[in-house]
């Protein structure tokens, strides 16, 4: 079987397709692992949908599935592109529902699905967070300093809320991330869907308005925008390399 793997924005992603549609956790922790596998975050399998142009199946590293991902969603866009399972405009699949992407060369944007409120603004551990669901849901705190990144609360916020944990700073005209990732358990390079929370956050509290640039940890280029009730998330992805793979049906 060949394989793909993709970096957006610093995530990066192994991706396949076939026709079989199947539980494939064990797999993914096999082949994301850094050291003994080829190393991404997640895994992004394409499998035939009635109606849509595809579904996807979407595997963190540790294995666990997920509803949704930013990142992975523009790189599973411009695989399904390039390898001829799809137009340059297309819809498929997730866990949060029917995703829109557009691919132009290797700029790939991602129509999200409706944002969700989950817990409106409270105060825990001296941060001001808010809980959004885009796609996935999303602890977001606006910071003084964007290059402290307390790990340690981060990750106790991720469990106690079962949450991607997000600080955020809007400077120099651009609004700065940095997230840590349930699934990974780390802080990763970048978050597609943490971006955009975080820059629903930052509009919420007039720090932005309905555009903006973002750079998360891979220091990447990035934007978002929000028209009429709807996110959408531009930027750039590219395929870093195509092996075979053996024994992974």
């Amino acid at each position: 079987m060949v394989i793909s793997k993709y970096s957006a924005s610093g995530n990066d992603f192994v991706i396949f397709h076939s026709f079989i549609k199947k539980d494939r956790s064990e797999l993914a922790k096999k082949l994301c692992h850094r050291q003994d596998g080829i190393g991404a975050d997640g895994l992004i399998v394409l499998v035939p949908h009635e109606t849509l142009d595809f579904e996807w199946e979407f595997y963190n590293s540790d294995g666990s599935y997920a509803a949704m991902c930013g990142n992975g969603s523009r790189a599973a866009a411009h695989y399904a592109y390039t390898k001829g399972l799809a137009s340059k405009e297309m819809k498929f699949l997730t866990g949060a529902g029917v995703i829109s992407c557009k691919v132009d060369n290797n700029i790939v944007e991602t129509e999200l699905t409706k944002p969700e409120l989950i817990k409106d603004y409270f105060t825990e551990d001296g941060y001001e967070w808010i809980l959004i669901d885009t796609g996935v849901p999303h602890l977001v705190a606006l910071v003084e300093d964007i290059t402290k990144f307390d790990k340690e609360i981060a990750r106790k916020m991720r469990y106690k809320y079962n949450a991607n944990v997000n600080f955020a700073k809007f400077e120099d005209g651009v609004l700065k991330v940095r997230t840590y990732e349930r699934g990974v358990e780390d802080e990763t390079l970048a978050c597609g869907t943490g971006m955009c929370a975080s820059f629903l956050s930052a509009k919420n509290k007039n720090v932005i308005n309905d555009f903006v640039q973002l750079s998360p940890k891979s220091g990447e280029n990035l934007e978002v925008r929000f028209d009429n009730n709807t996110l959408y998330f531009k930027g750039s992805v590219k395929e870093t390399f195509i092996a075979e793979f053996k024994d992974t049906e």
